[in-house]
């Protein structure tokens, strides 16, 4: 079949994703291109995404893949894949260990690098800081709390796209006293020069950022916000690819959405773009404050806190399906207990959705088992479920179903499921947990509008597509 041929194939099935609030699904496999997992249902909401995004009154950033910053070029594409998974093994472990009941802090602040732990930091946005804005690439870490920047005079800084921020050419920049409230928010605080509270966060890496804690100025997208608590970090050490800094939308009192309170309604959403073939990198939004980050039309999970790790965002998931079949998985599986232990935690930095053993072992099985006589292809490290469908214009695959608490599911196709290792080499993008910790990753996540409302403590899907 011609290239021409191949690229005019429709699916049979050209929805972006489907939300359905019922138990039993209609939809219950696509069938995908295996030469392009683009559909023009997805192209044109992404236009329309863009529109409303545009129009709309509250800050909007465009949401960049790591890869764009850095300039990162790949031998292959399995190359890019074997350095995201690395990555991905990197942020996974971290959070095992973060938020494992016998977790200790070994920092003397707060948590402020967990989303560059080994340089696992996959989405970036452009943030003005100070006045004048220096315009500098933070990452977007929905798991942690403080906002940090690498500051002059940096007395070790490693390298970053932008020009280091300096606090001297800012009219806004003030720092915080040792004393105030706000800097015994931390959970733990230094005194340094002049009485100015200090934070300094370490890993058993060698990772760290240290500095003073300031008040200072951020643009967002043409929209100044005063005041914002953020470190400035004068030493800084690690794999942090480029970006000065992060933006921590945690749920704690330190983070952006908690800092901005009222003014933000406590709620903001985001749409990752996806990176499959033919699709738009740059496309990726975060958009804050209710009245346009709370769309109609969502499917709302309740969060689920977790007093271990009060920042993260854990949701309460039920049950698992692949096509129309809900798997038969232990009860209680999913459940975060009381002394912080398992629960599923939404995490954009981690790519691959991680998911107990059993659960994944179920999936795996009940995936292969649809799916039929497909060619399979070898593992890729940590994926280990794969296909050749480099002989095929079109193939059929079961749908997966997320089941949460409270009756709503979600129910995702193809683009969310597999990812592209090699030409026409896809493999599952699911793993075994090394813990009873689920991890719901940012693949999972692409091409769909998740709204946080951390001041109600829920969490929606949908209904827009990027």
């Amino acid at each position: 079949m011609h290239a021409t041929t191949i690229k005019k194939l429709l699916l049979l099935f050209v929805s972006a994703f489907m939300l359905i609030i019922s138990h039993a699904s209609s939809l219950r496999f696509h069938y995908i291109n295996s030469h392009n997992f683009t559909t023009k249902t997805s192209a044109a909401s992404s236009s329309s995404s863009s529109s409303a995004a545009h129009r709309s009154r509250n800050p909007s950033l465009a949401l960049v893949h790591r890869d764009a910053i850095t300039g990162a070029t790949y031998p292959s594409r399995r190359h890019a894949v074997l350095d995201r998974v690395g990555r991905d093994n990197a942020r996974a472990e971290y959070l095992v260990r973060r938020l494992s009941p016998t977790y200790l802090p070994t920092d003397l602040g707060s948590e402020v690098v967990s989303g560059l732990d080994e340089g696992s930091g996959e989405y970036f946005v452009r943030v003005g800081v100070g006045s004048p804005p220096t315009e500098q690439y933070l990452v977007v870490d929905s798991g942690s709390d403080v906002i940090w920047v690498q500051c002059k005079p940096c007395l070790q800084c490693y390298a970053q796209a932008d020009p280091l921020f300096d606090p001297a050419s800012s009219t806004t920049f003030s720092g915080v006293s040792c004393g105030s409230a706000i800097c015994r928010m931390l959970s733990s605080s230094g005194c340094g020069d002049a009485g100015r509270c200090q934070y300094e966060v370490s890993y058993g890496d060698g990772s760290y950022t240290k500095g003073v804690l300031a008040l200072e100025t951020l643009t967002f997208g043409g929209t100044a916000v005063e005041g914002v608590a953020i470190g400035c970090g004068n030493r800084n050490h690690g794999l942090f690819v480029g970006a000065a800094g992060l933006l921590g939308l945690g749920w704690g009192p330190m983070s952006l959405v908690g800092q901005l309170g009222g003014a933000a309604g406590g709620a903001f959403s985001y749409c990752l773009a996806s990176r499959g073939p033919g699709s738009n990198a740059d496309a990726g939004s975060l958009v804050l404050g209710r009245s346009e980050a709370v769309p109609e039309g969502a499917v709302w999970v309740p969060l689920v806190r977790n007093p271990q790790a009060p920042s993260f965002y854990y949701v309460g998931l039920s049950g698992i399906g692949v096509g129309d079949e809900r798997l038969p998985l232990e009860a209680g599986l999913f459940q975060l207990s009381d002394d912080g232990a398992g629960g599923v935690v939404m995490d954009t930095g981690t790519a691959v959705t991680r998911l107990p053993q059993e659960a994944y072992a179920a999936l795996r099985d009940a995936f292969a088992g649809a799916v039929g006589a497909l060619p399979r292809a070898p593992g890729v490290s940590l994926l280990d479920t794969c296909y050749d469908l480099s002989g095929y214009t079109s193939v059929r695959v079961p749908t997966v179903s997320f089941y949460f608490d409270e009756g709503a599911t979600l129910t995702l196709p193809a683009r969310n499921l597999l990812v592209e290792v090699d030409g026409g080499i896809y493999c599952l993008a699911f793993a075994p947990s090394s813990s009873g910790l689920s991890i719901l990753g940012n693949i999972q996540q692409e091409g769909i509008q998740i709204t946080v409302d951390s001041a109600n403590g829920f969490i929606g899907f949908g209904p827009n597509t990027c």
